[in-house]
């Protein structure tokens, strides 16, 4: 267990207080040329980060010092997206200085929220799945486990999401990458990534074929370190993030001729590498420019791994005993190919050793049960940009396919199932199964994902090699998500338990022993107001909507989706409106928050967003409602708005179309912070009910299997339903009256969509979703019973910590020592 780092004594903490004070003022004057006088509250953040960043900094060098004298293995962990959020508050956290700076900041007359709330979140991911990548690095340097991410640094990550009136807009998110003082430049492990060109055929003098590649063009992986620091700053591992530049910045010879544009062209066109999260895919460049993007972070990596094991003086074949590569979903998978490549093209490892060594090194999380979302790549462009790489997956491709006709048969149609070759029309490489058949683990994200990818995702790939396939329920690290979201509660739990649940969750189960005192409910229910009136000042100091803190706080926040049903939710709100508006029924009060973001391209998403806001601004404006119903979609949802919202939820939504969601961790986040789920039986919540009991947890809808079943037979027939529920009618045709939107054909495409397809069930469940809240409303008014219901539900979730996540993958997948 890491030193835990809280409840200084008052002395130490003033005698820390006058230290930072003093090594404030010193930043300021020394870095930023500035007096305390002068100083703004940007230059008082930077000289905060920078007091902090010392001891992030000596912490690093301490643990790498320490691991070199022991030499040990080491996990690399690929990931598109590192939604770290803020940094400044999260490290004063760990390393124990959060009260003796906000103490020295307040001798200087300033306040350490204020200050900190300037600081903008690192723009390096979009939703879950950057996020739990987050959660991973932080519970690998809380462990003290040997540990590296590997990402992109973005310059603008994904977008800032705006409204036009009802309508999404993406701006620019440009959060500052270049002047961030958590990232360290580390040009001199800079390393040439090649793209293009062609392959030129040679054999050796044993007839061994020995390829060449011929780049086309070439560029410069720059890293960028950014250490993370465990809970108790005892260790420290890096997220390293790479950034895209020329191998040539300028061309002379172009520019002497007077084409000042073009001599710098190829550097613009480099540097657009690392610009954006998930360009657009589209138009045919943007599909080039991610293709480039998971190379380049793949290259990068891989140069540094082997670098790294260089120094271990073993002979390459041993690479595994060293590293283990975890692909966070299919967008790292051309490691596997690269690691080849290098194998046998510059060690010259024959084939089947470098197979060996590349499927010992690498393991994979498939993060998504939906097909369409199974990475494809055309294999013209493939073979365009990396030449080299796609005959490597060709021949990979061939030993598969003779495995699999030596164990069905020649003409089994499974043969064609698991192939890396996708044929018909334009032929594609599937990302998935390069990486199943290149790793040696495979796991889902929770028990039901688990086993639906083995029965229906990948039926063939799991009766060809079971014991590959492995389940790893997600988790979320409890220093974001309570101690640093929730200070009250973390407090709380700081009096009752002791300061030791932040590291050791499972401890929260002796809440129970406090189910039945209604004075340590009272101050539970206390803890909950509080955060509700804090954030119903931040909606109406940023949206001038008042939010009534006594209302039950509904909250549906995630990425826009329609199989997150984001529009089930909405036409239960227009269910309620039209009971109090054409019905006179007496409502209780009630809140409906949403935050989340559409993809650019993504139309029907966008549709849905655009309701919501319709929705809210109708309803909102409607007298009728005041005091009873309340709707509010806050712009631009990130980790500092999550922290902002999670802790004053009453209820979270969870209701994915039962089979689809992998896992979901806003559902973890929530219900540790004291909200009820309403939600299907998918993904991770179907483990919640079974840890917090099914009296706790307001499950409806349709199964997984009955979903499936359905879908399989064609008997889903959507109208039927708003046929047999009047409210559910009532409901779909105020879609098309006219009623929230002038333009009656603003959301026909939605119900015709709902009416006619209704791919993710939305009719079939509505009944069930209106009568699980409706027991819901009856139930929290009993704010005692609703109270103890919320803490039995937090005394039972010590399982969905990160730490115990990370440390059944250091155990069963990546065998670290110490794990």
């Amino acid at each position: 267990m890491p030193d835990l780092p809280r409840n200084a004594s008052s002395d130490q903490t003033v005698q820390e207080a006058a230290v930072i004070q003093q090594e404030l003022a010193s930043e300021l004057k020394y870095r930023l040329a500035k007096t305390p006088e002068r100083a703004t509250e940007d230059d008082w953040l930077v000289a905060i980060c920078m007091v902090v960043r010392r001891r992030v900094v000596t912490a690093l060098l301490a643990t790498q010092h320490r691991r070199q004298a022991n030499p040990a293995k080491k996990v690399y962990y690929l990931s598109m997206e590192f939604l770290v959020g803020r940094s400044l508050v999260s490290n004063l956290l760990s390393l124990g200085m959060l009260e003796p700076a906000r103490m020295a900041m307040a001798n200087l007359g300033l306040d350490l929220e204020r200050i900190a709330d300037r600081e903008h979140d690192a723009a390096l991911g979009n939703g879950g799945l950057g996020r739990l990548a987050a959660c991973f690095v932080e519970s690998l340097a809380t462990m003290d486990l040997p540990g590296m991410g590997c990402g992109i640094k973005y310059d603008y990550g994904l977008f800032r999401q705006e409204f036009d009136g009802p309508a999404q807009v993406e701006r620019a998110d440009f959060w500052g990458s270049d002047h961030s003082p958590w990232l360290i430049e580390r040009a001199d492990e800079s390393c040439i990534v090649n793209l293009y060109g062609h392959v030129e055929e040679s054999h050796a003098a044993d007839g061994a074929y020995r390829p060449t590649w011929i780049p086309g063009n070439t560029l410069l992986g720059i890293p960028h370190d950014m250490p993370i620091i465990g809970y108790g700053g005892r260790a420290a591992n890096l997220l390293r993030l790479y950034s895209a530049r020329a191998s040539e910045v300028l061309e002379m010879g172009v520019f002497n001729a007077g084409d000042y544009v073009g001599a710098v062209q190829h550097q613009i066109s480099t540097e657009t590498i690392s610009k954006v999260l998930y360009p657009s895919d589209e138009p045919s460049q943007g599909r080039e420019l991610r293709l480039i993007q998971e190379y380049f972070l793949t290259a990068c990596a891989m140069n540094d791994i082997l670098r790294e094991f260089s120094e271990s003086g073993l002979p390459i074949e041993k690479l595994h005993t060293r590293a283990a590569i975890q692909l966070n979903d299919t967008h790292p998978t051309l490691v596997i190919a690269e690691l080849m490549r290098l194998l046998v093209d510059h060690y010259t490892l024959p084939w089947d050793v470098a197979w060996s060594v590349t499927r010992a090194t690498c393991s994979y999380t498939n993060h998504t049960l939906l097909p369409e979302a199974l990475e494809r790549w055309p294999v013209d462009l493939m073979t365009r940009v990396l030449p080299r790489h796609m005959q490597i997956i060709y021949e990979i491709n061939a030993r598969l396919l003779r495995r699999a006709r030596a164990h069905w048969g020649d003409d089994d149609p499974r043969v064609a199932a698991v192939s890396l070759i996708e044929e018909g029309g334009t032929r594609h490489v599937r990302m998935a199964h390069l990486a199943i058949v290149g790793s040696h683990s495979i796991n889902g994200v929770a028990q039901l994902h688990t086993e639906l990818i083995k029965q229906s995702l990948v039926p063939h790939f799991y009766e060809l090699m079971p014991e590959r396939f492995n389940n790893k329920t997600n988790g979320i690290t409890p220093r974001r998500w309570l101690a640093q979201a929730n200070p009250p509660l973390a407090a709380l739990l700081d009096q009752t338990l002791g300061p030791e649940w932040v590291v050791e969750l499972e401890r929260l189960r002796e809440l129970t022993r406090h189910q039945d005192d209604p004075d340590f409910i009272e101050r539970l229910a206390r803890i909950k107001l509080a955060n509700k009136e804090r954030l119903a000042r931040h909606v109406h100091g940023s949206m001038g909507v008042l939010l009534d803190p006594a209302s039950l706080y509904d909250v549906q926040i995630k990425r826009i989706h329609e199989y997150k049903r984001q529009l089930l939710h909405v036409l239960h709100i227009i269910h309620l409106y039209l009971r109090i508006v054409d019905h006179g029924d007496d409502v209780a009060p009630r809140t409906h928050v949403f935050a989340g973001k559409a993809a650019p391209g993504y139309a029907a998403a966008k549709r849905i967003i655009h309701l919501i806001r319709s929705v809210a601004r109708t309803i909102n404006g409607d007298p009728r409602c005041r005091g009873r119903l309340n709707v509010v979609f806050l712009p631009d949802y990130k980790v500092t708005l999550a922290e902002r919202i999670i802790p004053a939820a009453d209820v979270s939504e969870q209701i994915s179309t039962a089979g689809t969601e992998a896992s979901g961790t806003g559902n973890m986040k929530l219900a540790l912070n004291g909200a009820l789920t309403v939600g299907t039986l998918d993904g991770a919540n179907i483990e919640i009910r079974d840890c917090v009991g099914p009296e706790n947890f307001y499950a409806f809808g349709l199964l997984a299997e009955e979903v499936g079943a359905m879908r399989r037979d064609g008997s889903y027939h959507p109208a039927q339903y708003a046929a047999r529920s009047p409210a559910l009618a009532e409901v779909l045709d105020t879609l098309i009256d006219g009623r929230y939107d002038s333009d009656r054909g603003q959301y026909r495409l939605l119900y015709d969509e709902l009416m006619r397809r209704d791919h993710y069930f939305h009719l079939a469940d509505f009944d069930a979703y209106v009568d699980a809240h409706r027991t819901i409303a009856r139930d929290f008014t009993d704010r005692q019973a609703w109270h103890r219901k919320a803490l039995h539900c937090m005394a039972h979730l010590g399982h969905f910590s990160s730490d115990r996540t990370v440390r059944e993958y250091a155990r069963e997948i990546w065998k670290l020592e110490g794990a």
